[in-house]
């Protein structure tokens, strides 16, 4: 399978209609034909992409949605290195919800960096920005990738930077999520290092707050 285009919707359905066998087909066959994760990292962000607009359009419900990030997640865990150490440990990096206990987001931003081949901590949802700057203090990250939902949630950033000052850190903090898309000057306002309100460009907006770092 060479068309890209095809192999996308093909990659698309299979997710949509919960079809892990041949999911997985599509990116064996994308994998023998390169050992890079790039196309297997394009497939997978324009599926969720294009999945993403079918949920806000209300073609689709929101547990197709998040069913569709929980499969790329499994199935990129499956294609990287067995042994942590052959992964790309620079920057090192973490993921967390703030406040909120929705992970869809999490969970397809997880997809996309994790395709291509990095690290990535994952602190889970339903922190306080307390918890999340004291977890990454504690593994010293590089970036720290934060979702949210709600408002008041997005509006908590602004908290975990606050705190990250105080500690005299240098992490960069990405800040993602709905009140993100909705207001694209939020993440100024919050104080946070960059937007990362399209999911499918996060390795780009990871690799601008790292000076132009190689992805």
């Amino acid at each position: 399978m060479s068309d890209m285009k095809e192999q996308c919707s093909q990659f698309e359905n299979a997710l949509l209609t919960l079809d892990r066998v041949g999911a997985l087909r599509i990116l064996s066959a994308i994998r023998q034909e390169s050992p890079e994760f790039e196309r297997m990292e394009i497939l997978i962000s324009a599926a969720l992409e294009s999945i993403g607009l079918k949920w806000e359009e209300g073609g689709i419900s929101l547990s197709q949605v998040y069913m569709c990030g929980v499969i790329c997640e499994e199935l990129v865990e499956s294609f990287l290195p067995m042994n942590e150490k052959d992964r790309k440990s620079f920057p090192k990096m973490a993921i967390a919800v703030l406040e909120d206990r929705h992970a869809l987001g999490k969970r397809i931003v997880s997809s996309i960096v994790r395709s291509k081949g990095y690290l990535l901590l994952d602190y889970g949802s339903g922190l306080t920005a307390g918890e999340i700057v004291e977890k990454a203090l504690e593994d010293k990250v590089d970036v720290l990738l934060i979702s949210t939902l709600m408002l008041s949630s997005a509006l908590k950033v602004a908290v975990v930077m606050d705190l990250l000052r105080q500690s005299s850190s240098r992490i960069k903090v990405i800040a993602g999520g709905a009140p993100f898309r909705l207001d694209p000057g939020l993440w100024r306002n919050v104080g946070a290092d960059a937007d990362g309100g399209n999911a499918t460009q996060i390795l780009s907006v990871i690799a601008h707050v790292m000076g132009g770092a190689d992805e």
